[in-house]
């Protein structure tokens, strides 16, 4: 029988660790019904003619405003501008209905108007500088 190694035992546990992790994801969304608590439910007041309604107000002293834009031509779609303290935040719509933008890009949130609120959260006072996408 082999020499257990460290390499050999980080590999082993590596094995487990991925294959508990897809039995687990594997169960999950058996068991996850599209209209279950997990699942994405637009509020309507956040929403006009299929997509996100417009915004206006103060969080934590800063002022964001969101609202649907005509023409676009944006590469993501979402046709939706927002704005923090007068400064443009790029912000996409995801395929499942969740929106991000350049400050939280990881953290997916469930309208525009949470990812204003996100931005300035993680922005902790500091001014949002404009993007310039390519």
């Amino acid at each position: 029988m082999p020499e257990l190694t460290r390499r050999r035992a980080l590999g082993a546990v590596g094995a487990f660790t991925a294959g508990a992790g897809v039995q687990i994801l594997a169960a999950h969304s058996a068991t996850a019904s599209p209209n279950g608590p997990a699942a994405h439910r637009p509020n309507a007041a956040e929403h006009h003619h299929g997509g996100p309604e417009a915004f206006d107000e103060v969080y934590q002293g800063r002022h964001i405003e969101g609202r649907p834009v005509t023409g676009g031509g944006h590469h993501h779609g979402g046709a939706y501008a927002v704005f923090v303290d007068g400064v443009e935040l790029h912000v996409m719509s995801n395929a499942d209905g969740s929106w991000i933008s350049v400050v939280s890009h990881y953290a997916p949130v469930p309208t525009p108007r949470a990812a204003a609120r996100a931005a300035v959260v993680e922005l902790q006072g500091a001014p949002l500088v404009p993007f310039a996408p390519n």
